[in-house]
């Protein structure tokens, strides 16, 4: 449907009784298929129009209307469009055709002083709104709206110009805690703690060093789980009682020089409190990682470090949000749904094979493979399906730490336990920090870009999945990273 502005002028001008008065529309600059659509059809009907004979090029329809003011549309080839060679009035949702009717018969339409002038047929994309409408033969077919490229590029610039300006001190908290872990601690008790504190990374202290060194993340007690269950590891559980941080990270940089070839270990990724939130943004998409530390030294050498929060881009789009939240139309792109946006990764259609394929397993998956398909096809989550792919739950990196629970790792099978026996284990699991109702978040194809930014700007919350309104058929998936990938490129 059009907004009610829109839909509100059929009835205005409008005279009572039941005349109806033969209208005649013609569209006269081609196309393969062309429709009629307007306020006399509630815009949720489009009336196909025939060439006329001899002259292939013009399109016509014949469409009975009462007495009043009318505005209408065509839909040509997919795109909505005007005559600017008939009356027509631009509005607050794009430009219309007009028509009003008399029941004089003697009475001439009058072209209004607010009708302006043009040189072509634009095609009018953007100020629509998703509307879907029914064709004469009762069927359904969704018109997805578009925005021309200027105004998404205008769109980004004030998003990226509103980070350039904002820095990180605007994402510190009033109070809170950050939990930080010594690089000798052992790695159980690290992943005991991640779980009980209901977090799943915290940043590495080097008491030697005086620095902070890295992070440590639920990625790495995934990848020591397969190294676990790998018989040609050198790592036992014996070993893990006592294996520290470092001698942990010491290790991975070796399995990464064994596997990738690569020389140098990853360094450690943060931001001080004066960097602009645009430069934090970057270095959260550049390096693949969930948050950055905002560390704070007064000294010049950068000694005695203080650790002041972990910036993530769930933060710096709640400030967007808080910033944009009333004058969203100073940026037209927040009101297009998902689906007509280059954003998230979607389930690809019939025939399509140049889509990257939507990572979805069944609960009697085994969690082995859970473990490979986040590790290999670089993902944070993993929708879970039924046999018709609709959703029943998803599973997150973060959910590994719930193995904690009681050293529930030393006396499993991953190749034997499912996924659905995974979940059941962290569900009784104390999330201080996550509802469990968080863990599922959804939403529509249909739904606005705003409303999918202001959902994924709730703490807790990183990705959304898309479902079918009804069925919870999984149609994609969009998170945090999507959306600023989107903006920032």
């Amino acid at each position: 449907m059009f907004s009610p502005s829109m839909e509100s002028a059929r009835d205005t001008g409008g005279v009572a009784g039941t005349v109806l008065i033969p209208m005649r529309f013609v569209w006269p600059y081609g196309g393969r298929s062309v429709y009629l659509s307007g306020s006399f059809t509630r815009w949720s009907e489009l009336l196909p129009m025939s060439p006329v004979e001899g002259c292939p090029t013009v399109f016509q329809v014949i469409y009975s209307l009462t007495p009043g003011y009318h505005q209408y549309k065509f839909f040509v080839d997919g795109e909505w469009r005007h005559d600017d060679r008939q009356p027509y009035v631009p509005g607050e949702y794009g430009i219309v055709n007009t028509v009003l009717l008399a029941t004089d018969p003697n009475f001439m339409p009058v072209v209004t002083p607010d009708i302006t002038s043009g040189s072509n047929m634009d095609v009018d994309n953007e100020a629509f709104r998703r509307v879907q409408v029914r064709l004469t033969d009762g069927s359904l077919t969704e018109i997805l709206p578009r925005i021309s490229d200027a105004d998404v590029q205008i769109s980004r610039q004030r998003i990226a110009a509103f980070l350039s300006m904002h820095t990180a001190y605007e994402l510190l908290p009033e109070s809170g805690k950050v939990v930080a872990l010594d690089v000798d601690l052992p790695v159980k008790q690290a992943f005991h703690i991640l779980h009980e504190q209901g977090i799943h990374m915290a940043p590495l202290w080097d008491f030697c060093k005086g620095q902070f060194v890295g992070v440590l993340s639920a990625l790495d007690f995934i990848l020591i789980l397969r190294e676990l269950g790998n018989h040609g590891s050198n790592l036992t559980e014996e070993e893990l009682e006592t294996h520290t941080i470092s001698a942990w990270k010491e290790g991975k940089s070796y399995l990464n020089r064994q596997t990738n070839g690569t020389a140098f270990p990853r360094r450690f990724v943060n931001a001080g409190p004066y960097d602009n939130l645009k430069d934090i943004a970057l270095k959260i998409l550049q390096n693949e990682v969930s948050t950055v530390p905002i560390i704070h030294s007064s000294s010049e050498d950068g000694s005695f470090p203080q650790l002041l929060h972990l910036a993530s881009l769930s933060g710096i789009l709640k400030c967007i949000c808080r910033y944009f939240r009333h004058c969203t139309n100073t940026l037209p792109i927040l009101q297009l749904p998902i689906s007509a946006i280059p954003v998230g990764t979607w389930v690809p259609k019939i025939g399509e094979s140049n889509r990257r394929p939507l990572a979805m397993l069944r609960p009697s998956a085994s969690l082995a493979s859970a473990l490979n398909l986040l590790v290999q096809a670089q993902v944070s989550s993993i929708p879970i399906v039924d046999d018709s792919d609709s959703l029943l739950d998803i599973y997150c990196r973060s959910d590994i730490t719930a193995l904690a629970k009681d050293r529930a790792y030393t006396h499993i099978n991953l190749d034997e336990m499912t996924v659905h026996q995974a979940l059941q284990l962290g569900q009784d699991s104390y999330q201080p920090y996550e509802l469990r109702s968080q863990r599922c978040q959804m939403c529509l194809r249909s739904d606005s870009l705003h409303k999918v930014m202001e959902r994924l700007a709730n703490p807790g919350i990183r990705r959304l999945v898309i479902v079918e309104a009804g069925s919870k058929r999984v149609e994609g998936i969009v998170s945090l990273t999507d959306i600023f990938k989107f903006f920032l490129g």
